[in-house]
């Protein structure tokens, strides 16, 4: 188990992550999900021991190992800007791990082609990084990892600079390759699309701090508040300041959304409700959709899908539909809410319902 203790890291005046405490089990998945400047790469630093905490301690399997130097722990680190050693070939990049251990030569070959072939490296073992292209760069880093068998694998944003397709294959196996090595397995990403494809557990963070942890299905379903909902959502979450009043939320006076059940024991009074852009629709999703004028700002195809943005009094909203759906702007339409997820934030931006459990 991987264990940090009340961490703290400050440069200057600058803090970079406030007081962290985090417990990750062998085995499992962690994903680190914030935005730019959120703090992933200082805390996985301090994770791998390439920094040391301001204040508090790192253990690992019951040991303090805050002052032990990166090279003497069981880590790998793969980073979104790839590293390789350029006068070496590929399949020497990737053994490098295992010929600082003194492997024998026969595990070395063995090892190697079988990191090699997962990632699709076969035909370029001879060639050194400089000749291959940049995705084929980041999967001989993402070998040399794999063969190292590590106890604790880092991976900062590593498929970022990959094609679409080979990025959409890795996330599905990368999983199951470290998980079968009982390794610790932390994944730093800017998307929460990618967090729920990898799943295991997620941290949300903003401004060097942990604002949720647990089950990646669990934190994206269930945010403890209004800051992790906004983190986990891409597109950006749909809010509207409302006052509950009996069975509706009002604007002005005005019920624009019937109380759905999960949030009918709110008491009266202001609240921040809040749901995803895929809850919008063009129509309707019985038996928990809600029907609402809105007028159109602009529409955006991308591929399969658009998104539609819409203004409805005073707050502006973001609908993604599948299909082309080449709509004016200005438009009056009918879009549907499906109110069994809405969520619920105080004035303070706690959490003040969650919804019901079903598909996200």
């Amino acid at each position: 188990m991987l264990e940090l203790r009340h961490v703290e890291k400050t440069v200057g005046r600058d803090t970079h992550v406030h007081a962290t405490s985090l417990a990750l089990e062998r085995g499992s998945l962690n994903v680190l999900l914030g935005p730019t400047l959120s703090g992933k790469t200082s805390l996985m630093r301090l994770m791998a021991g390439l920094d040391t905490p301001t204040a508090g301690s790192v253990w690992f399997d019951g040991k303090d190992v805050t002052g032990v130097r990166v090279q003497d722990r069981g880590v790998a680190m793969v980073y979104q800007q790839f590293i390789n050693y350029p006068a070496l070939t590929v399949y020497e990049n990737i053994a490098s791990p295992m010929r600082i251990k003194g492997a024998d030569k026969a595990t070395v070959d063995r090892e190697v082609r079988k990191a090699a072939e997962l990632l699709k490296l076969t035909p370029y073992l001879d060639r050194t990084p400089l000749n291959l292209s940049g995705g084929q760069q980041q999967r001989t880093a993402l070998a040399r990892a794999i063969v190292k068998n590590a106890s604790l694998v880092l991976l900062d944003e590593p498929l970022a600079n990959l094609d679409y397709k080979l990025r959409e294959e890795l996330r599905l196996e990368l999983p199951k390759i470290f998980a079968a090595s009982g390794a610790i397995f932390v994944y730093a990403t800017t998307e929460p699309s990618e967090a729920l494809l990898l799943g295991g557990n997620t941290a949300t963070l903003s401004e060097g701090r942990i604002t949720q942890f647990g089950r990646t299905i669990d934190v994206y379903r269930r945010p403890n508040d209004l800051l992790t909902a906004r983190t986990f959502a891409d597109p950006p979450l749909n809010t509207m300041q409302v006052t509950k009043k009996a069975g509706q939320f009002e604007v002005g006076g005005k019920p624009v959304l019937p109380v759905p059940a999960h949030l009918s024991a709110l008491p009266d009074g202001p609240c921040t409700i809040a749901f995803h852009p895929h809850h919008l629709s063009l129509t309707s999703q019985a038996p928990g959709s809600a029907p609402l004028q809105a007028r159109t700002a602009i529409s955006e195809i991308a591929g399969s899908e658009s998104f539609v943005h819409i203004e409805f009094e005073g707050s502006r909203w973001v609908m993604l539909s599948p299909g082309i759906h080449d709509i004016e702007p200005e438009a009056l339409i009918t879009v549907h809410v499906d109110t069994r997820h809405l969520m619920a934030f105080g004035m303070d931006g706690r959490a003040l319902g969650a919804p019901v459990a079903m598909a996200a």
